[in-house]
């Protein structure tokens, strides 16, 4: 039997989700979570086979909560996503996510893919692979990045420095930088973009 985590902040989609898998023979959906810092709480508790996490939830996105799980505990993640843009794939498969494919597939599908992670492979969704090949490289530097990771939720450019362990001017002058780079006028504007084409 496949144990599964199902993590979805929809509760529609997740309870939806959750009915059609457990009709499966082999699979037993063993927690519905509602966000990420749930989802890796009681990941850590009941240690499943599987971690089926949609990408954009509250607290941490999907992404997130398979790094924190990769480091402590050997359950398999598979991101689901309703945007599927090629460098969020990029960052889910070097965080470790072992299957990647987007919320258009079908119960049967998804069942299909826990199956084969289950087994040991990877799984990433032809389409979304074909785009991920094609799509731009980011042209900051990975300390740029972090910039603009640590001031994702609106973080004051003080508290960036700190978490970072930077000076504030430092950090003033990554962010000119990079608002120099993608040419946009806000750190918001620059973390979206780097959002959307999964940077960060």
């Amino acid at each position: 039997m496949i144990r599964v985590l199902l993590a979805d902040d929809e509760a529609m989609i997740r309870s939806a989700l959750a009915a059609l898998l457990r009709l499966e023979d082999d699979i037993d959906v063993v927690a519905e979570c509602a966000d990420g810092l749930q989802a890796v709480e009681v990941a850590q508790q009941l240690q499943p086979d599987i971690c089926l996490l949609d990408l954009e939830m509250p607290g941490l996105d999907g992404v997130e909560v398979a790094e924190r799980l990769n480091r402590s505990i050997s359950t398999r993640c598979i991101v689901v996503t309703r945007h599927a843009r090629p460098g969020v794939l990029r960052r889910a498969l070097a965080s470790g996510v072992a299957g990647f494919l987007p919320k258009s597939r079908s119960a049967d599908e998804v069942a299909a893919v826990i199956r084969r992670v289950a087994a040991g492979a990877r799984y990433v969704d032809p389409e979304i692979a074909a785009d991920a090949l094609s799509d731009e490289r980011s042209p900051l530097t990975d300390r740029e990045l972090d910039v603009l990771r640590a001031g994702r939720r609106g973080e004051t450019t003080g508290q960036i420095a700190k978490s970072l362990s930077l000076a504030p001017g430092t950090v003033r002058n990554h962010v000119s930088v990079v608002l120099s780079k993608l040419h946009v006028s806000t750190r918001q504007q620059a973390v979206m973009m780097a959002e959307e084409r999964g940077w960060i």
